[in-house]
């Protein structure tokens, strides 16, 4: 029941900021890649990308994290060490990685209750630490389109599993806009444009349009 005389005009404490959010990258390794069938392949490494570049704009927290990269999973995607060249990987032997001590410290250390989850595979590698922070009071955020699954049974079947348990799928263009939510915020405006016209498809090339046909403040 709506009290009118109560409403005002602010967000809902449910939304990302770039102060109440982490973003943890999981597995994103060429022999996880090879095994992904439930969708484009270049185009999860496009989401995943843009994903890191939206953390990096707004200053949000980072966690890097590998599966067996020296004997089996190979290193993670390059784009990533590109945008967090001072990042460190942490490798892990479990599959599940929110039982690795070094990993779940990690995200200790971010402060943040809010964690955004990315990575491979979605029905083992994300589907099990959302689950294990879900257990333990973190809100887990599951961007879907920087994930991906061996079949696409597998990778919906796992999104549906961790919505029953509690978890929020997004998409990472819905994270970008999330953190900035307003086009007056003048500090993130450019890095915002920046990372949508060089990730964001035709949503991108639909800023350059507006920019160049409407003017150089032309949003959204």
């Amino acid at each position: 029941m709506v009290n009118i005389s109560e409403v005002t005009a602010a967000p809902s404490p449910d939304l990302l900021t770039p102060d109440n959010c982490a973003v943890l990258f999981i597995d994103h390794q060429p022999q996880m890649f090879f095994g992904t069938g439930s969708g484009d392949r270049t185009a999860i490494i496009n989401s995943t990308t843009g994903l890191a570049k939206a953390a990096k704009a707004f200053d949000v927290p980072v966690v890097l994290s590998t599966v067996a990269a020296e004997s089996f999973s190979g290193p993670i995607m390059p784009q990533l060490p590109q945008v967090f060249p001072h990042q460190k990987i942490i490798d892990r032997t479990t599959m599940n990685a929110w039982e690795d001590v070094n990993f779940v410290e990690a995200v200790k250390a971010t402060g943040r209750k809010k964690l955004v989850l990315a990575g491979l595979w979605t029905e083992v590698c994300i589907v099990l630490p959302a689950l294990s922070a879900l257990a333990q009071g973190y809100e887990v955020y599951v961007v879907t389109d920087a994930s991906g699954g061996v079949s696409p049974q597998a990778h919906e079947h796992a999104i549906q599993r961790m919505v029953q348990g509690g978890a929020v799928p997004v998409t990472w263009v819905q994270v970008l806009l999330e953190l900035q939510r307003d086009w007056a915020r003048t500090e993130t405006y450019a890095a915002v444009g920046d990372v949508v016209k060089e990730h964001g498809g035709v949503y991108g090339l639909g800023m350059v349009y507006a920019q160049a046909v409407i003017g150089a403040h032309a949003a959204g």
